[in-house]
């Protein structure tokens, strides 16, 4: 390859790169996308009937069935260590999990992730909600309740009737999501 042609390439990289340096710095940060997902007024929704078939180890290891959490509404947290928005929004979810203590509804965070990584964040961290590891499958159940990119982190809000009320994906809007739980 000449020198011509060599130059005339890296001219064109150069103008690239610098095009997406500027379209990345321009782009104005969004908060979470919401969805509200309409009940059906009957059977549980089916993404919920799914959620609650599953049984994942919790950080010890030990398989637990997520039926025992029918019932009462439910809020999950789809998340991830590498994860910088849920590593960001997990310390105020774990203290309104405490603050509520499953009185009116109850936390429980399914991680994209290795058990090893996932028990030493919650150590560090002081989780206070029940944390299950999902692996790659927690990302198709994300994927069930309207999250088809799998994005991070993805949080679901489901009635005590199963129906998906709400799902919340980016970092989490506080004030928000007490408004839809108040709305229980």
């Amino acid at each position: 390859m000449n020198k011509k042609k060599l130059a005339a390439f890296a001219a064109v990289a150069v103008l690239f790169g610098a095009l997406g340096a500027y379209l990345g710095v321009k782009k104005q940060p969004q908060g979470p996308v919401t969805t509200a997902i309409a009940p059906t007024g009957g059977p549980a929704h089916s993404a919920s009937t799914h959620l609650y078939a599953q049984s994942l180890n919790d950080l010890a290891g030990k398989t637990e069935s997520l039926d025992k959490w029918k019932g009462k509404p439910l809020l999950v947290n789809f998340w991830a260590t590498w994860c910088a928005p849920c590593v960001q929004e997990m310390p105020e979810l774990s203290a309104l999990a405490d603050e509520e203590a499953g009185k009116r509804f109850n936390v429980i965070g399914i991680g994209i992730d290795s058990p090893s990584a996932m028990s030493e964040f919650a150590a560090k961290h002081n989780i206070k909600y029940p944390l299950y590891v999902g692996g790659m499958g927690g990302t198709e159940l994300s994927r069930g309740f309207g999250n088809p990119s799998g994005g991070l982190p993805f949080t679901v809000l489901i009635g005590a009737d199963g129906q998906v009320k709400k799902t919340y994906l980016g970092k989490l809007k506080f004030d928000e999501l007490k408004a839809d739980l108040a709305a229980l």
